[in-house]
């Protein structure tokens, strides 16, 4: 059972190129169909007629079949698919109407021609429904001719031709009708099956690509804000925008090197990842973006988009738990790691970088003074800037103000975050 359903796989799928559309694949496999369901046919005609009327030369009933398939031979070999079906065709449409002109009148011949129709209706299928008007017509027109012949030569061919029993033509006018009643049958229910399986092969393709394109869609808002993901898929144009009010913040991991060097790569990368990743939940929570993350120091920003109300507020309250996570969550911070944070506020440019690998960043001297007040911070605290410092004040509490040297910026004044104001402090 699986030996022969391989064999007719193979058979249907023979002459297929993987370059070939659903249409010319639908088309050559019904044309393989139609082959082999005629040469049967045509063996189990011959074979009942040998047994029921006159023995008739069969050179062309033989000639049919050897021409059927010697032409599917050569297709194999050269796989002009164009000449295969025109020439199968061609045998389709002439051999029964000279069959019958053999035998002798339509009576005669039990109405043979009429296997000359699956001409036609296979053009519909193997090329198309434009180009088989012509192959109808010619259908048609020999039909007509053959029907004056029959009608003008009448008397003639009553002596000439063979002596068939009423039995026997009555027979094969039911096994003619009947045969290609079931070839054209079985030919539209095969169509019908295999666009069927076409649909759902393209159903499969779209649901993959699909697939693909939601998976990309997931990579993509992984990178960029969702905002502009959307701006770099609808455009070729460079992305930079400026904000004239941006908190920024920097965390980084305290006396990371250190505590790496007595670790395998394996175990830097779990540690980090687990963290960071708790990070990124954060973030996603407060309605935070993150940027990126530069070895062991992860950078996020507020108010690249106007959806959060008081940005600078929503990052203070991620720095704090972030510090908070870090020092009570040891099943998270194993190593009792620390960190030091500093938050920075002002204009910012922000833009796509690059074509390959690109990333959402940010610049100015806003990023700039966001490191520098990090790395001048002391851990487990939160450090901010004068500027973040008033957009805080009237909602968190602070230590005294402190003047640190910051490279490059001189001496600035900076503030560390303590919490939340309650109800009753001032």
């Amino acid at each position: 059972m699986t030996a022969g359903r391989t064999f007719l796989d193979r058979l249907r799928n023979a002459g297929i190129a993987d370059t070939d559309n659903e249409e010319l694949r639908l088309q050559k496999s019904l044309l393989f169909f139609a082959t082999g369901l005629i040469c049967l046919a045509s063996v189990v005609w011959l074979f009942l007629y040998w047994q029921l009327g006159p023995r008739f030369p069969s050179n062309l009933s033989f000639a049919l079949q050897l021409l059927l398939v010697g032409n599917l031979l050569i297709y194999l070999k050269t796989l002009n698919f164009n000449a295969f079906r025109w020439i199968q065709l061609s045998l389709f449409l002439f051999t029964p109407f000279v069959a019958q002109w053999s035998i002798g009148s339509f009576i005669t011949a039990s109405g043979i021609s009429l296997w000359a129709l699956l001409a036609p209706i296979g053009a519909v299928l193997f090329i198309g429904p434009r180009e088989s008007g012509a192959w109808f017509f010619a259908y048609v027109f020999l039909t007509a001719l053959s029907g004056a012949f029959d009608y003008y030569l009448a008397d003639s061919l009553s002596v000439t031709q063979h002596k068939v029993p009423l039995q026997t033509t009555a027979f094969f006018f039911a096994l003619n009708f009947a045969a290609v009643s079931t070839i054209v049958f079985l030919l539209l229910r095969y169509s019908d099956s295999e666009k069927h399986r076409a649909q759902q092969r393209l159903q499969e393709a779209h649901r993959l690509l699909q697939s693909e394109q939601d998976r990309s869609e997931r990579l993509l808002l992984n990178i960029l804000p969702a905002p502009i993901a959307r701006r770099l898929k609808n455009s070729d144009q460079t992305i930079a925008d400026g904000f004239a009010e941006v908190s920024v913040m920097f965390a980084d991991i305290v006396s990371f090197t250190r505590v790496a060097e007595g670790l395998t790569p394996q175990q830097v990368f779990a540690m980090l990842n687990k963290i960071f990743s708790c990070f990124d939940e954060l973030a996603e929570k407060y309605g935070l973006e993150k940027i990126k993350t530069i070895g062991d120091a992860y950078m996020v920003a507020a108010g690249l988009d106007a959806a959060v109300g008081n940005p600078a507020e929503a990052l203070a309250d991620m720095a704090l738990e972030m510090c908070n996570l870090l020092r009570h969550d040891f099943s998270i911070n194993e190593m009792h790691l620390e960190l030091r944070i500093g938050i920075g506020t002002g204009p910012v440019v922000a833009g796509v970088v690059g074509k390959k690998k690109f990333i959402y960043d940010l610049w100015g001297d806003t990023v700039n003074i966001a490191s520098r007040v990090t790395t001048e911070g002391i851990p487990g605290m939160v450090q901010v800037d004068e500027r973040t410092y008033r957009r805080l004040q009237q909602s968190f509490t602070f230590q005294e103000p402190r003047t640190i040297y910051l490279k490059g910026k001189g001496n600035m004044v900076v503030h560390r975050l303590i919490g939340r104001r309650t109800a009753g402090s001032v």
